[in-house]
């Protein structure tokens, strides 16, 4: 087949992607930022500017090569409400909005336990549910004249084709509007009349049709390049692994957010107040996750990622015990109640300070597959599989092989696998499996014991 154009709508940067789906190389990558605008009416993102950049792209790709399929793929809590036109109607909200909190008494008393759903309360609008309920009740003449509920992802193919379409791994990312045992819309859905404005729910695979003629017009796309129904960012970068690897398994996909995926691991009660969810896979499947915002935390403490820190330095930090304590990003992650606390990391040694928070990403991450049952070889991928103290010290944690993917989450590659009928590509993929120096296993053993103990004394003193 031809080749693959993934629109990539990621909360920091888009990009569109030019992959090659016989070995899944990316052949060309152009970005933008993606800021959010303040309003009004609300933090939103900046829709028509990622337009422009995606018939942009699209026709840089379509001068250069045969396009085949386009499939979009997004982050999470976030949907488009348009009219029967496929325009908006209200601005697609940014999730870090605190409109929705203003109503969060209200909109609790109504969501879907966590043992219905497998979502997490979370704050802001990090529910899609609660998003719709606070755009219902602020904005109610505007929601009327929606006619579709379109998930992110689904946006961007209806724009693309016409077509109106959700998808499984959208709704079953922490929206309280999916019931991932069972396969259909929760009962909020149904109660609030959303269940008739969401389109017919597929598998992201599904090739909704090709492109319209405006866009071919606009682009130099062929005619028949289809357009895929789309996919949740963090659930394409598993594509891969699902295609390819038997279970158990579990991936720790690291970005903005570090996401910790289950793939058949050990049966587990997942805690909602520890930030667990369960999330859905491109095959319909639940997927006991978890996550915590650790790159924006890395981003955040470390200002120059690229300073040299050797074994010494290394050494320094188990031995001394100099740690950083849950949690950094308030709300979040397996200890979201737990302000942050240090122990002995000095601010103005940037070694230290990149190897004490590198330890912290790792025992967050580590704990984060101890909370999904995560089992099996545990797959890092993005920035942080090429930072070898996170590594060194998370194969410690966690007792068990850790394969590192260095490059980014495998999100483009799992989204163009969508489009070929022959996915053998993902078998090639070559397996590098992480050795922390031998000189600093022991340290390293002791240090994780000691961050446990010293997370759980100051949990039992509630600090």
């Amino acid at each position: 087949m031809g080749h693959v154009a993934v629109l990539d709508v990621g909360k920091t940067n888009t990009k569109a992607v030019l992959v090659d789906p016989s070995d899944l190389s990316e052949l060309e990558v152009l970005r933008i930022a993606s800021p959010s605008s303040e309003g009004p009416p609300y933090l939103h993102f900046d829709t028509e500017r990622i337009w422009r950049f995606a018939l942009s792209a699209l026709s840089e790709f379509a001068a250069k090569s045969q396009v085949e399929a386009v499939c979009a793929t997004t982050h999470g809590a976030a949907a488009a409400l348009v009219d029967e036109n496929g325009d908006l109607v209200l601005p697609v909200l940014d999730y870090m909005d605190k409109g929705p909190d203003e109503l969060a008494s209200d909109y609790d008393a109504l969501r879907p336990p966590f043992t219905e759903t497998g979502t997490p309360c979370l704050p802001a609008g990090l529910n899609l549910g609660a998003q719709l309920f606070w755009l219902s009740r602020r904005f109610p003449d505007a929601f009327r004249r929606a006619r579709w509920i379109l998930p992110y992802p689904q946006y961007w193919s209806m724009r693309l084709s016409g077509v109106p379409s959700a998808d499984v791994t959208m709704l079953g990312a922490h929206s309280d509007l999916w019931l991932p045992s069972r396969n259909r819309l929760s009962r909020l859905a149904e109660e609030e009349g959303w269940d008739r404005m969401i389109p017919d729910v597929r598998m992201p695979d599904i090739r909704l049709g090709p492109v319209s003629r405006q866009v071919s017009e606009a682009t130099g796309l062929d005619p028949g390049t289809q357009v895929l129904c789309g996919i949740h960012d963090s659930n394409a970068s598993l594509v891969p692994h699902i295609v390819a690897r038997l279970p158990p398994f579990t991936v720790v996909s690291t970005g903005t957010w570090v996401i910790t995926m289950s793939v058949g691991g050990r049966k587990i009660e997942l805690e909602e107040a520890r930030d667990t969810l369960v999330n859905v896979n491109c095959l319909g499947e639940p997927v006991p996750s978890a996550r915590f915002m650790g790159g924006r935390e890395f981003e955040m403490l470390v200002p120059d990622p690229d300073i040299a820190a050797g074994n010494d330095i290394a050494l320094d930090v188990a031995r001394c015990r100099l740690a950083v304590l849950p949690t950094i990003t308030e709300g979040c992650g397996p200890f979201p109640g737990r302000p942050s606390g240090r122990i002995g990391i000095d601010a103005e040694d940037p070694a230290r300070r990149l190897v004490g928070i590198s330890y912290y990403l790792a025992m967050m991450s580590a704990e984060c597959v101890l909370v999904t049952g995560g089992d099996g070889p545990v797959i890092v991928e993005g920035p942080m599989a090429g930072n070898r103290h996170f590594l060194d010290l998370l194969s410690v944690a966690v007792r068990r092989p850790v394969i590192k993917r260095p490059g980014g989450t495998g999100t483009a590659a799992g989204a163009a696998l969508l489009a070929s009928a022959d996915r053998s590509a993902a078998y090639a993929i070559n397996d590098e499996t992480h050795q922390p120096d031998p000189e600093l296993a022991g340290p390293l053993k002791r240090y994780a014991e000691f961050w446990r103990k010293a997370v759980d004394q100051s949990l039992l003193m509630g600090r």
